[in-house]
């Protein structure tokens, strides 16, 4: 009983299945393989295997050049040469066109007025300072003698010999526009007034306009025409008008129209330049013309003609608008 019993418990052992070996062996072969690489991994390390040289087995192929052929370069160059010498041509055949020559030779010169060799020699005088002014405020009287306000570079308030604001929302000492250090003809008087062209007599400003005392416009003493004093223009003293330099800018051309030929003159293919001395006002109109230079031939005539419709931006001294005396040449060229 107990031989069959123990052969019977033999027997009734669970016996491993198929599955079962398989992972075992599957296992097995992981860890083999990975000590294996492992193993490998350190071999190569060591000592890494010698590659076999490497044999080259392509051959070079000829291949079209990059950019195109050699015919389109060729092309490529003789279009660049033609377009450089169609822009050469183009700019020769413009600068020899007759309207351009002529742009080129009629010039605009504004200088200051050396008049030296036109003008017959005369004793030297002693030079006077350019400018004047004038003023008033229609007054029926003439202007009353007085003394003049401080000179300034600039004029805030005009003077007066009559207030006519006696109480303004701001005090100024009045002024005239007038170099500092330049002596100006006073009279010994308490009220402001005219000391060259005035009258002892009641206060007034007299019959000019734009404030100021005169008989002038502008805001000066005098019978001119700006914030200085005297009979000339744009402000200073001397009886003229500003010079070009010391301060004083020069007027600059804005509008031009061509002097026309006459007749005579181009008949007799006649050319050359006039001189003009004239004087740009502070509006930046030409006055006062004067030929310096003539050529005759009626080409004077033309030439102030033609300097009446210019328009210039007026010269500047300490930023003010003033009339500024300058020498214009105008040259009559034929084509």
């Amino acid at each position: 009983m107990r031989g069959n019993a123990g052969q019977a418990s033999v027997e009734d052992a669970p016996v491993p299945g198929v599955d079962e070996h398989l992972k075992r062996f599957i296992q097995m072969q992981q860890e083999e393989s990975g000590f294996r690489i492992f193993l490998n991994n350190l071999r190569e390390l060591l000592h890494p295997p010698k590659l076999p040289p490497l044999k080259v087995t392509s051959k070079p192929i000829p291949v079209q050049m990059l950019g195109g052929s050699s015919e389109y370069q060729k092309q490529a160059g003789l279009m660049s040469v033609l377009a450089h010498v169609a822009a050469i041509t183009t700019v020769f055949l413009v600068a020899s066109h007759p309207v351009v020559q002529q742009s080129v030779k009629d010039s605009v010169s504004l200088i200051a007025p050396d008049l030296a060799p036109y003008i017959p020699q005369m004793d030297p005088k002693q030079q006077q300072m350019g400018g004047g002014g004038g003023g008033g405020d229609r007054s029926p009287t003439p202007p009353s003698k007085g003394k003049l306000p401080k000179a300034a570079p600039e004029q805030f308030v005009p003077p007066m010999a009559v207030v006519n604001n006696p109480n303004p929302k701001l005090v100024m000492e009045p002024t005239i526009v007038a170099p500092e250090n330049v002596p100006l003809p006073n009279v010994n008087l308490p009220n402001y007034g005219d000391p060259l062209y005035g009258i002892l007599g009641p206060p007034s400003n007299g019959p000019g306009s734009g404030g100021g005392i005169g008989t002038g416009s502008g805001g000066g003493v005098g019978p001119g025409s700006g914030k200085g004093l005297g009979p000339g223009s744009g402000g200073g003293f001397g009886g003229g008008v500003y010079r070009i330099g010391g301060g004083v800018s020069a007027p600059t051309l804005i509008y031009k129209v061509e002097p026309e030929y006459s007749e005579e003159a181009r008949k007799a293919k006649f050319q050359g330049t006039v001189v003009l001395a004239i004087v740009v006002n502070d509006k930046g109109l030409p006055t006062e013309f004067r030929v310096v230079r003539p050529l005759g031939m009626g080409l004077d005539e033309k030439a102030i003609e033609a300097v009446k419709k210019w328009r210039f931006k007026p010269g500047l001294k300490n930023g003010q608008a003033v009339a500024v005396a300058a020498t214009i040449e105008v040259n009559f060229r034929l084509l």
